[in-house]
């Protein structure tokens, strides 16, 4: 049976004040003791509650609280995920969400965002391009949490990222421990945060094992699985191939298995992004993976809170989990 919500009332108790005060404390209105409040804050805390934000505007005379979430392309596995995570988050607020793609168009997502400002959306969750968004000062009244990768051209900005360097350095070393000493780097526009960091610990991974990056195996820019397969196999034509890959995207991972289903060569691969039948192949795909609800809820969380003075950067962690394909040896 799912546990019930705490309310205002299990706050007030617990911090021995009245009702009206936990209110005023919720929704910060002036004149509330330094004392009082602190207790309310720790009942909050204690109790893990949360205000019901669409009750709060209706007792406002507002109308209910609609987020926007702009995403590159929800065709993509991720991107299906994230939507899906987002609008369950936010219906723990009893707030709707409505849903854009860019389709890789910076042009397409300007025009989302200020379609989405114009007909009232109160706040948005972006997924930025890799785009200069020094633009978004002239919406600066509009809340705005980015996630997964942090926008350009903003000196300030509230972001909810993975722990991408970690990751591509997990992956990366993972493969080195199996022998490999020529791991190649697959994957999209270096523009983009996530890229570049994944592509970073990729670097450093190899650095500190005390091998060079030979930038012939490094590949950027690629976005489509079949383009993906092309360079594989280009790569694998090398006097000298890779025995080994890291695919910074589930993209990148779904062009490698396209490419070795032509090929002889068995080489070990990593990528980054789970997905769905990631288990099934044979090998199954070993991958660095993550929470995509907690990334989902920790962003709608943060948009809902309260505006700081400071930006805020939160890392959500990643995990790396072993299924085959990266426990191959080098031949």
């Amino acid at each position: 049976m799912t546990a019930r919500k705490p309310t205002m009332a299990d706050v007030a108790r617990r911090a021995g004040v009245s009702l009206k005060t936990v209110s005023r404390v919720v929704n910060q209105e002036p004149h509330v003791r330094a004392s009082l409040q602190q207790r309310v804050r720790a009942a909050i805390s204690a109790l893990g509650y949360r205000r019901n934000e669409a009750a709060a505007r209706l007792a406002r005379g507002a109308t209910m609280l609609t987020l926007g979430l702009v995403m590159e392309n929800i065709s993509n596995e991720f991107y299906a995920r994230l939507a899906a995570a987002v609008e369950a988050a936010a219906a723990e607020h009893e707030a709707l969400v409505v849903f854009g793609s860019y389709e890789e168009s910076p042009d397409k997502e300007r025009m989302l965002i200020e379609s989405m400002a114009a007909r009232g959306v109160d706040s948005l969750i972006v997924v930025p391009s890799a785009a200069d968004h020094g633009w978004l000062a002239e919406h600066a009244s509009l809340r705005m949490v980015f996630v997964d990768r942090v926008p350009r051209g903003l000196a300030a900005a509230d972001v909810v990222v993975l722990d991408d360097e970690r990751g591509g350095r997990a992956a990366t070393e993972h493969l080195l421990a199996r022998g490999h000493r020529r791991v190649a780097l697959i994957s999209d526009d270096d523009g983009l945060s996530s890229v570049h960091d994944r592509a970073a610990g990729y670097r450093a991974a190899l650095a500190a094992a005390g091998l060079p990056a030979d930038e012939r195996l490094v590949v950027h820019g690629v976005f489509d699985p079949c383009r993906v397969a092309e360079e594989v196999s280009r790569l694998l034509d090398l006097a000298d191939p890779p025995t080994a890959f890291f695919a910074a995207n589930n993209r990148a991972a779904i062009g490698i298995l396209r490419a070795l289903r032509e090929r002889p060569e068995r080489p070990a691969y990593v990528g980054f992004d789970d997905f769905a039948l990631a288990d099934v192949f044979s090998p199954g795909v070993t991958v660095v993976r993550y929470d995509v609800p907690l990334l989902a809820r920790t962003a709608v969380d943060l948009l809902l809170r309260p505006p700081e003075d400071t930006s805020r950067l939160v890392k959500v962690p990643v995990e790396l989990v072993p299924r085959g394909s990266g426990e191959l040896p080098p031949p």
